[in-house]
Parts: structure tokens; sequence; C-alpha cells
């Protein structure tokens, strides 16, 4: 068994992260686990492993006037989101900046946006930018930015929000799901909101801006408070309310470690902090800090959502997605349910229990199956079996096998498909 402090940092990495290479294990033991914390968390480092996105065709942009001009540029759409789907995978697999790239896929679930209604490839990679470039400062200048996104306006039909007919989608939501939570304002709060970001409209030529004749500079009351509120200010009055200090916080937590509710003790205990500056990266900080972080209750806390599983194996294996051969990657996220730039809804994707099934997880030792066989197993290939389920524990960051998982990953027999069978015990999967 590893030591206590490798294993901590194991699940430090693969929390704050998507899963630590041997190097890391090795580079955080020397660093100790605080200041790994702040390594992970540094945002000012060189990233040789930040690969650019990919160039995206102009074309999609202009509109198609024929028939088969239609179905050109959806085709051409189609491919220009799945690349960036292989595209963020490789990021989140290759680099250094874990902690940011962490929550950027955080910031992508909170903020839910699809590319399904968006329909634009350039405003979706200009939305995952926004989350990784602002995402670890002011959650009052992050939510304002995602306000006026165009992704976010024309998921949420924030162009469709005028004086007369107001548009409650994006008011309800970033009351709901954004800011504040379910129980903390009332269908008038929605309703008057709503009518703040009247007018607000997104376009290529020009991107954001405000249609006066549009707008309502009326009287408005929401959460107890009237005056000629703009979108700014309500956007300004939520995500400094207590609740969405609370909120936030739970989420974040909920996140990282475990599953919590707005009530809970760790929450009143870090809520204030963060009320106090709305710094994320300060919270994200006080979370991997934590006594509880890293308590057993923590350690196996969370089921791996399927991206998570799937880039954590390329970086514990070594491994680049894409080495994988053909669409494998793609068409397992696709019958797991998760590929980034589709949430489901609004509501982003569920957690924990939702992800295991017996369907799921035949999917998953299909592809386990497929990745091992392209692996490079020198590291376990000429050990026996005591010492291969020692290797390969430490290797996935598992403090020990069960008696269960062990003898099912013995009867796999040779190496490969040890690992295989490693790769989806419960130990890897839930924690």
């Amino acid at each position: 068994m590893a030591d206590q402090l490798t294993l901590q940092l194991a699940h430090l990495y693969r929390r704050a992260g998507f899963g630590a290479r041997p190097e890391d294990l090795t580079a955080g033991v020397a660093r100790g686990y605080s200041a790994t914390v702040d390594y992970l968390l540094d945002r000012s480092r060189n990233d040789p492993g930040a690969i650019p996105p990919p160039a995206l065709d102009p074309r999609t942009l202009q509109p198609a006037d024929t028939q088969q001009a239609r179905k050109e540029l959806r085709q051409l759409r189609n491919q220009q989101e799945t690349d960036l789907v292989g595209w963020w995978l490789e990021r989140m697999v290759l680099t250094d900046q874990q902690g940011a790239e962490k929550l950027a896929w955080f910031w992508h679930d909170h903020y839910a946006t699809s590319a399904q209604k968006v329909d634009n490839p350039h405003l979706m990679l200009a939305q995952n930018q926004l989350f990784r470039q602002q995402g670890g400062a002011g959650f009052d200048a992050l939510t304002q930015a995602v306000a006026k996104d165009g992704a976010m306006m024309l998921w949420l039909d924030s162009n469709k929000n005028n004086r007369n007919r107001p548009n409650e989608n994006f008011a309800r939501e970033l009351m709901e799901l954004f800011t504040i939570g379910i129980g903390n304002y009332t269908d008038d709060d929605v309703r008057e909101a709503a009518r703040a970001f009247a007018g607000w409209r997104y376009n290529r030529q020009e991107g954001f801006r405000v249609l006066k004749g549009q707008a309502d500079p009326g009287q408005k009351t929401i959460l107890g408070k009237t005056a000629a509120f703009t979108g700014e200010e309500v956007v300004g009055m939520l995500v400094t309310s207590p609740a969405a200090a609370r909120f936030v916080t739970a989420k974040l937590w909920r996140h990282y470690a475990f599953p919590v509710g707005t009530d809970h003790p760790v929450v009143a205990e870090l809520a204030p902090g963060f009320a106090a500056d709305l710094n994320v990266t300060k919270l994200v900080r006080s979370i991997l800090l934590h006594p509880q972080f890293v308590s057993p209750e923590a350690r196996q806390g969370l089921v791996k959502q399927p991206v998570e599983w799937m880039a954590g194996i390329f970086r514990q294996l070594d491994m680049r997605p894409s080495e994988m051969v053909g669409n494998v990657n793609m068409a397992t996220l696709n019958k797991l349910n998760q590929k980034p730039f589709f949430p489901p809804s609004v509501g982003g994707w569920p957690d924990n229990g939702y992800w295991i099934s017996t369907a799921s997880a035949l999917v998953r030792y299909q592809f386990a199956l497929q990745v091992s066989a392209r692996a490079r197993l020198d590291w376990i290939a000429g050990a026996n079996n005591a010492a291969r389920l020692t290797a390969i524990a430490a290797r996935l960051g598992v403090d020990e096998w069960t008696p269960s998982s062990a003898e099912t990953i013995t009867a796999a027999g040779e190496p490969r498909r040890q690992l295989a069978a490693a790769l989806v015990t419960p130990e890897y999967v839930l924690n």
C-alpha cells in the first residue's frame, strides 16, 4: 500500500484535476500536500500542455440560402463540434494547469449551455475560453460575463426579451441554478428581474449591446428591494446575496469532495469567507485544504463522471486520447450520456448514482479493454499477480483493493485484461 501522503495527493489530483501521472505524485511528495494545492491552483505557470483549440471554419458563421447549402453547413458545424469535444478531452489530459481545467469543467456544468441549441461552434468555444480565463477569479465578474456571453444569450433566449413581452428564461435560471437556488426567490422576483434584462442582445457583428427601445427603465421590486434596476445590477444583487455564498460553496464542495446541502456545517464554515470577496480560487483552496476533503467520506464520496473517468485513465496511463483509433472516445462518451458542449439541460448533468448501471458498466469495460490494448505496460508486464495488484493500485491512485476486486483483477489473467478489470472496479470508479 502507498504511504498516506501519496494517497492524499492521488485523491487531490483526481478531484482538483483529472488524475495524477507518476511524475505528478513524485513531485507532489517532494513539495508536500499544501504546496501541491498551491501548485495546482497557480495559473501563472507556463503550460506546455495547453494545446490550442482547433481552427474553426468561418463558413459556419454564414447563412445558407439553399437546401444543399444548409445540409453542408449542418455537416460542417457537426464536425467542428466534434473537433471541439476531442480538443477539450485532449487538453484535459495534457495540460499542466489541471486546477484551472477542472474548474472550467465545473463551470461548464454550472452554467450549462448546449451546442445543440446554440448551433454555433465559435460561440461555444468562446464560452469555454471564458470559463478557463475568468473561472478562478471573482464570481461577480464571471457571472456578469456569462450573462452577456453569446452562447448563453442564445441558449436562454435573452435575444427574445423585450419590454412588452419579457422572456423569463434567463432570469429564472440565473436565480435557480446560477446564484441563489430554489427557495430564495419568488416567481414575482423572476418576472421583475426579467424586465431588467429586456433589450439585451447579442449578434456576430456587434457582440453584446442593449437596445434602448426594447429595454425597461421602470421601477422593479426584486428580493424586497425597489429601484430602476438594470440587468447588471440584478446580477450584482444576486451574486452578493448570502444565499449565493451558501449555494456556490455547497456546489463547489459537492464537485470536489462529497454531496452536501447549503445547511451542511462545512458550508456554514466556508461560505462567510467566500461572501467576503467572492474569490473562487480562494474558496477552492479552502476546500482542498479542509480536513474533511481528505476524509474517508470524501475519498469515496463521488462517482466519477464519464469525462472525468476517461480523462483520468489517459493521464494515469500516460496516454493521449488521440492515440485511440477511430471515434472510440466519442462513441463511448455518447453511450455514457456525457459529451462536453452537450449537457442534457440547463441543469447540467446528474451526478453520482446516475452514472452507475449495468449498461454503463459494460460500456466502461469495453472502453477499458480498448485502452489497455494500446497502453504501455512495461511497469507491470514482468510482475507476478500480487505485485501487479500493488502496481496497478499505485498507478491508479487506489488505496487498496477489496478482496472481491482483487480476485476479479487476478482472474482476468494477462496484464492488459487485469488493467481493464481494474479500471471498472468500484475502487476506481467511486473515488
